[in-house]
């Protein structure tokens, strides 16, 4: 019996374009697979071994002879192709309508109730990158007390601030009665606080992150998984996706390595259920920002903490390595692009060289959590437990 699945969501790390990739803009996107193009052959060895190489075509990633675990990929059902919609898609629920977005910024009557509520005008109200906007406005928030209001092609309102111009408490508190007006028609999938520091010039985005989002609109895995009397331990901004719903213990982190680091912690533990990790430098630091080189780096240097994780497992653990959504570094758009995602397998228990095929559906990853840990459940999706235990 498994009695933890250890699952870990490579934010971004998508493995070529869906077949209506070209509805969302992304014709040629392969996050993976162009980024190894790009460095000339990316070294993955400890995915490699588990079967990176036999999903797709990464130059630099081999098939193997004998893969150590299973392996497939995920196609999303939802619409949209957005940090929420992939996440909640993992644990069950599937978007037939994507969330709002906001292509030419909020509406007039939107803003000027924000303001009415803050007590302080804003600026910016325009799509934009978190790391350009303040660069081209963060002076001007410094001189004005004004904050920042931005979105971007997700279904997201992000407010930006200087530590020391507005505090981390008034800043989040200015997201919590954002995330109370973007409701129902109006509705957003994140608010989000992106807080910086620094001088004009210099100016450079801190840890303190937070994320505002919506309960999801149905019963998740995560759910299942706590009424079971299990533990759902969150590592990075896996409890903020949720709305903490369906958490029973969390703990937020300072970049890729942490976020390892904390995973390693909880797995050190002896809580049953699910260890469900998020890794945001891929998509954060790297994707959104065209830093090809930087994401290549950042993959290197998670799968050189492989052998750590895998280290740390216990005889039924079993663990899963996948992605939310891609973000193509190589591509013009600086935004999220509509790919499969990867799933790799392994543990004692999980079978050497399993092939699971196209997934129909990102779903069937929560589906086989809960079969994998015993729990009766009506969440949407098609397992594929059976295929991969020995």
């Amino acid at each position: 019996m498994t009695r933890r699945v250890i699952l870990i969501v490579l934010d971004s790390v998508g493995i070529g374009e869906m077949v209506d990739a070209g509805d969302y803009g992304d014709i040629g996107s392969d996050t993976l697979g162009n980024i190894s193009k790009a460095v000339g052959g990316i070294s993955l060895p400890n995915m490699e071994k588990i079967g990176l190489g036999h999903i797709t075509g990464i130059k630099g990633v081999n098939k193997v002879d004998s893969p150590t675990g299973s392996f497939g990929k995920c196609a999303e059902l939802s619409r949209g192709k957005d940090t929420v919609t992939g996440h909640w898609e993992i644990a069950g629920v599937v978007l037939k309508e994507p969330l709002n977005t906001y292509p030419n910024g909020f509406p007039k009557e939107i803003i000027q109730e924000f303001e009415e509520k803050i007590g302080r005008k804003i600026i910016g109200n325009k799509v934009a990158s978190g790391t350009e906007i303040i660069k081209e406005l963060g002076e001007e928030h410094v001189r004005t007390g004004f904050p920042i209001v931005y979105t971007s092609a997700d279904s997201v309102f992000q407010i930006a601030a200087h530590e020391e111009v507005i505090s981390l408490d008034e800043l989040y508190k200015m997201c919590k009665i954002a995330r109370e007006m973007f409701v129902g028609e109006k509705a957003v999938g994140r608010i989000i606080a992106r807080p910086f520091v620094g001088k004009d010039g210099d100016f450079t985005r801190t840890a303190n992150r937070r994320d505002f989002a919506l309960d999801p609109f149905d019963k998740t895995m995560l759910d299942y998984i706590k009424e079971k009397g299990l533990d759902v331990m969150a590592v990075g901004k896996i409890e903020d996706i949720y709305n903490k719903r369906g958490i029973t213990d969390a703990v937020h982190i300072k970049g890729n390595m942490d976020g390892v680091d904390k995973t390693i912690e909880y797995m050190k533990g002896t809580a049953k259920g699910i260890i469900f990790t998020n890794l945001v430098d891929f998509d954060m630091l790297y994707g959104h920002r065209n830093d090809f080189k930087g994401y290549a780096k950042a993959l290197i240097d998670f799968d050189n903490r492989v052998p750590e994780i895998i280290s740390s497992m216990r005889e039924e653990d079993i663990l899963i390595l996948t992605a939310d959504h891609g973000c193509d570094p190589t591509t013009e758009s600086t935004d999220h692009s509509r790919e499969y995602v990867p799933v790799l397998i392994y543990g004692m228990q999980v079978k050497s060289g399993a092939n699971i095929g196209i997934r129909k559906s990102f779903s069937d990853i929560g589906k086989t959590v809960l079969d994998l840990l015993e729990i009766k459940n009506e969440l949407y999706g098609e397992s594929f437990a059976k295929e991969i235990i020995k």
